[in-house]
This record gives structure tokens, sequence and C-alpha cells, in this order.
């Protein structure tokens, strides 16, 4: 397998550059997931990181390498995002919503 040396921003390994593999195509993929262990011996911390245009060309505007930027919600990002799938579900409600999402009966 072909590998293709990335630095890393932010976060933990905010400065390092690790040789990432790379697919088919020749490009590293979008999100890369570094499990560190706890050492208290309960689960893992995941470290999210997801990959950034490093720069582009001049001419046609295409990316000139890669970089990962850490995400520090580490949010899922594993599904496709096609035109019918359902958006993703929301984690909390707007302020002065009922519990079903809806607008709260002020009772004037």
């Amino acid at each position: 397998m072909k590998s293709e040396d990335t630095p890393f921003e932010g976060g933990p390994m905010d400065g390092r550059v690790l040789p990432v593999l790379v697919g088919p195509t020749g490009n590293p993929p979008k999100t890369y997931r570094i499990p560190v262990p706890d050492a208290a011996g309960g689960p893992p911390t995941v470290l999210v990181y997801r990959r950034v245009p490093r720069g582009h060309s001049k001419r046609l505007g295409l990316p000139r390498g890669w970089k990962y930027t850490f995400d520090p919600e580490g949010r899922g990002g594993g599904r496709p995002k096609w035109p019918w799938s359902k958006p993703e579900p929301r984690t909390g409600r707007a302020p002065g919503n009922g519990p079903e999402g809806k607008p709260a009966d002020t009772g004037e």
C-alpha cells in the first residue's frame, strides 16, 4: 500500500506529521480516528480529525495536498449525504419550544 506524509493541526496531534495510507484514488481518508487508551482502564477516547485541502493551485484551483484538522465534536460523518437521505437528528431544542420541538403554548 502507498502512504503519504500528512500534517495534523489542532488538538493533541498539533504539528505532527504521520504517514497515512492513501486509497485507490491517491487521496487519504476523509476522517482519521485515533483511539487514545484511558489511564484508568476505561473505554478509550477517540480523537477525530477531518481532511481539508492544504492549498490550491493557481490556474485550476485543484487541491495541492491534504492536511487533517481536529474536530472536537467528533461527529460520525460516516454516512453518505444523498438528496433523499433524512437530515441528522438535532440534539438540542430551540429555546421556547415544547417537548416535541413545536412552539410552546404561552397561554395568551
